[in-house]
């Protein structure tokens, strides 16, 4: 494993009690952050955090991330704690099952757009102040493939990773020149929980798209997770970054 400074930073991950998130932060640890957890789910939180705190400085706090007073009082707390936020990562997302669109529940689509856009535009909105004030920041959006190529039997999962390059590559401009680097990862599928969400044949569609012939792994989204999180990513904003296997075209 290449090792990243990240020594004295704050990192925030948002559904970091598994998956992606949770491999994130085992790398951000590793790497010499301080690490706090947002997630939804108390039980699976608590549970890393104690894992986790064996590698290092983390916290955790349930947070309903789609509730902007919500984000918004973590996001002091955190400040609080730590005295400064300097990388967060939108990490938490949901698939909402497997269907053609004209079949898809309206309430369906829009908890998706939700939990995967609306809710990184509020931690954004509630964290990007303080960056700005500190002068440094780096913030990393798990997007996906399917927000390029757009996957049949998940159009609301698509667009709404769609939205979130765009959201990526607005906030990017407009920080460009603060301190404050925005940019988006877009891996093929990765064997998540999110995984118990999607029809068998969805996950064979993915994987049967993907050159490389497997799926990626969480440890090795989460090295590009704390790449674009480190000084190292000087002057790349606003930019997506493939982990597609080779699937990804443009």
């Amino acid at each position: 494993m290449n090792q990243i400074d990240l020594k004295g930073r704050v990192a925030v991950i948002t559904g970091g009690a598994q998956g992606i998130g949770y491999a994130s932060a085992e790398r951000m640890l590793a790497s010499g952050a301080s690490v706090v957890l947002w997630d939804m789910d108390a039980a699976r939180l608590a549970s890393a955090v104690q894992t986790l705190s064996a590698q290092g400085a983390v916290s955790g706090e349930v947070v309903q991330l789609t509730d902007e007073v919500a984000v918004a009082a973590a996001t002091a707390a955190a400040v609080a704690r730590h005295g400064r936020i300097d990388i967060l990562v939108n990490n938490a997302g949901i698939t909402g099952g497997n269907a053609p669109t004209w079949e898809l529940d309206p309430a369906v689509w829009r908890q998706v757009i939700a939990v995967n856009l609306v809710a990184p535009f509020l931690t954004c909105r509630a964290v990007v102040p303080q960056m700005i004030a500190q002068g440094y920041g780096r913030i990393v959006n798990i997007a996906s493939v399917a927000g390029k190529e757009g996957n049949p039997n998940a159009s609301h999962y698509s667009a709404s990773k769609a939205g979130l390059i765009g959201l990526t590559k607005s906030l990017g401009k407009e920080l460009a020149t603060q301190g404050v680097l925005v940019n988006a990862v877009a891996p093929a599928a990765a064997r998540t929980a999110i995984f118990d969400q999607m029809a068998p044949e969805h996950i064979a569609f993915m994987l049967g798209k993907i050159p490389m012939g497997r799926l990626v792994t969480v440890t090795e989204v989460a090295a590009m997770v704390a790449w674009l999180a480190s000084e190292e990513c000087s002057f790349s904003t606003g930019a997506v970054f493939d982990l597609s296997g080779g699937r990804a075209t443009y």
